[in-house]
């Protein structure tokens, strides 16, 4: 199992690797949450009034 996960002397490459695009991974789906709440905020403030 440890020479697997040394991944033949890059293992600091390969690992680094697979952290850096997982990180990526997380800040891009906080950003869309963030930027798709704002739209809506948004939206629903420019929004004209229903009549009543």
């Amino acid at each position: 199992m440890s020479e697997f996960l040394a991944m033949g002397g890059y293992a600091f490459y390969v690992w680094g690797s697979y952290g850096v695009a997982a990180i990526a991974i997380v800040v891009e789906i906080v950003s869309v949450r963030a930027r798709r709440r704002a739209a809506a905020r948004l939206a629903a403030a420019t929004r004209p009034e229903q009549p009543k």
